[in-house]
């Protein structure tokens, strides 16, 4: 059986050309997001609750994964809940690429903003090679790695750093496509460890990923008359086995989760993330921001570029014309960015309602628009098959390959505006120097649309690192909430009544987050708890106690 799709023995890599691709990828995002490489230890993502999140936990996973790797699943939030990183995407893919960042600086930002940088370079290597692989064209494959790593749905997902580590998904089909190729043990557990991979850095890719490959297998088992092969079916069974031990240790919490609490997504709740026709010519790119008054409504930024739409979809019509063997890969990823694109489209439009009946874990996901990422990878991934094959048929010009990667990246250039980071509360310093005990934070929102605004404490407590009754996460556990409005209102009896089991020894009250009435009144409330209350640090604007009774 040959090695990929074309007929040239040449090793698809050396070193050279992998520190040449990296080296240039590196560069393209420097540029790309310019000036954001100078900013990385003094912008982020804290604007909204999802990038304080994403920050507090690279940094909980870069940290406790050195100091106490055994506690990673037990982060400080939901005190004294265990196992809290798995109540949302658990980030260790990203945490653990963070790990040197954070090491040399102790800054979260800086290191949340490392591995940021760090998705967009693997994602164009990840592409690059799969490509390159196909085509053996260095040229088609860079072009494809422009299209998926600087795709504008990537750029739209800054505050959520597991929908940026998208690199997974090259990475993993092309260790498919090398399997299918050449199958042996060794390149099945290869495929079965970068799923994995793709999985620890997002459960919604991982998913995605099983789903793709699941239709490859089947798809190139029709395509090359597989369906006897013991060879080819064992090499897909290792890799599957490798994939499912491989991640059942990160998984089995999320299990233990759902037995607890059934906790599962509605398909119902789905209709809200779904795409709409609008998301597809949504971008905000340099090079499309003039499309974005065409459109009244768009639900998310899904329009993958003109460059690689245009050549990718004309190269899928043209290879009905094309024989044999180079027509294969056309064809699989003409058919995989069509049903994501259907599926994207969420359960109105049918194909993922029958998946989530059918398909295991599609009840945690509750966005379908998320497809969109594989839409712009197979669009992109058909672009440089189509470019590959005019070089090869036309004798293309090098220039011309060159012109087309310099329009694609003029195309989808997208500099990055992000918020400087606050100055800590100077009584964060302080809370840091007390011996390690639970703290609670005020205010305790407990309203179910404020629920998010916990994650400011969480982004905080980066400065000391110890648990915290706060939290925010997908899941919230039923206790919390329950407690929430009582907390609300502390310091009180009752409140204290529901603390008294958790026994947590700080309370930091920021006074600047309450309205005047409400400020007015929890200032005359701790005036009068002050026998079950010791002042540890006081400004106008924060207070810290350690609390000394409980009734």
């Amino acid at each position: 059986m040959s090695e990929g799709w074309s007929s040239s023995r040449r090793p698809v890599s050396g070193l050279a050309e992998c520190l040449v691709v990296v080296a240039v990828a590196g560069l393209l995002t420097g540029l790309l997001t310019y000036p954001f490489i100078a900013q990385m230890a003094t912008v982020g993502r804290v604007d909204n609750g999802d990038g304080q999140f994403g920050i507090w936990n690279v940094s909980w996973v870069a940290r406790t994964a050195v100091v106490d790797p055994l506690r990673i699943l037990d982060a400080n939030i939901f005190y004294p809940h265990r196992l809290t990183l798995a109540y949302s995407e658990n980030n260790i893919g990203a945490g653990l690429l963070a790990i040197p960042a954070y090491w040399a600086t102790r800054n979260p930002y800086f290191a949340y903003n490392a591995v940021f940088l760090l998705s967009f370079v693997a994602s164009a290597c990840g592409a690059y090679y799969l490509v390159r692989y196909l085509t053996r064209d260095r040229w088609a494959a860079a072009i494809a790695a422009i299209g998926v790593a600087f795709c504008p749905y990537v750029f739209a997902r800054t505050a959520e750093i597991q929908l940026m580590m998208t690199a997974g998904l090259p990475f993993s089909m092309l260790a498919f496509h090398r399997l299918v190729d050449r199958p042996s043990a060794g390149r099945a557990i290869t495929l079965g460890a970068v799923m994995t991979g793709q999985a620890l850095c997002c459960g919604y890719y991982g998913v995605f990923v099983m789903l793709m490959i699941g239709f490859a297998t089947v798809a190139i088992a029709a395509s090359r008359r597989l369906w006897t092969s013991v060879r080819y079916w064992s090499s897909i069974g290792i890799a599957a086995s490798a994939a499912m031990l491989l991640v059942a240790p990160v998984f089995a919490p999320y299990a233990l989760l759902r037995y607890r609490t059934g906790f599962v997504r509605p398909l119902a709740e789905s209709l809200r993330y779904s795409a709409n026709w609008q998301a597809y010519i949504a971008s905000g790119a340099l090079g499309h921001q003039w499309m974005l008054p065409l459109v009244s409504h768009f639900k998310e930024a899904l329009f993958p570029g003109f460059v690689v739409t245009a050549i990718g979809v004309g190269g899928v019509l043209a290879a009905w014309r094309w024989a044999g063997r180079p027509r294969e890969p056309m064809v699989l990823y003409g058919a995989l960015a069509a049903l994501a694109l259907w599926a994207s489209f969420g359960p109105a439009a049918k194909l993922y309602a029958w998946m989530y009946a059918v398909v295991p874990l599609l009840d945690w996901l509750q966005a379908p628009a998320r497809f969109g990422i594989v839409v712009a990878l197979a669009l992109s991934v058909l672009s440089g098959i189509a470019i590959g094959r005019l070089r090869r048929r036309f004798a293309l010009s090098p220039v011309i390959a060159a012109g087309v990667a310099l329009v694609a990246l003029i195309e989808l250039a997208h500099p990055l505006k992000f918020a400087s980071v606050p100055t800590p509360d100077p009584a964060y310093g302080v809370l840091a120097r007390q011996p390690a005990a639970p703290v609670v934070e005020l205010p305790f929102f407990s309203r179910r649309g404020e629920m998010r605004l916990h994650s400011q404490y969480m982004l905080n407590s980066t400065t000391h690192w110890m648990p915290l009754v706060n939290g925010y996460s997908d899941f919230i556990p039923q206790d919390f909430r329950s407690a929430a409005p009582t907390l609300a209102g502390f310091p009180s009896l009752e409140a204290l009544e529901v603390l008294e089991p958790l026994q947590p020894r700080y309370v930091m009250i920021h006074l600047d987050q309450f309205e005047a009435a409400a400020r007015a009144n929890i200032i005359d409330r701790l005036d009068a708890f002050a026998s079950y209350l010791r002042p540890i640090f006081a400004t106008d604007d924060t207070r810290l106690y350690e609390i000394t009774a409980f009734h």
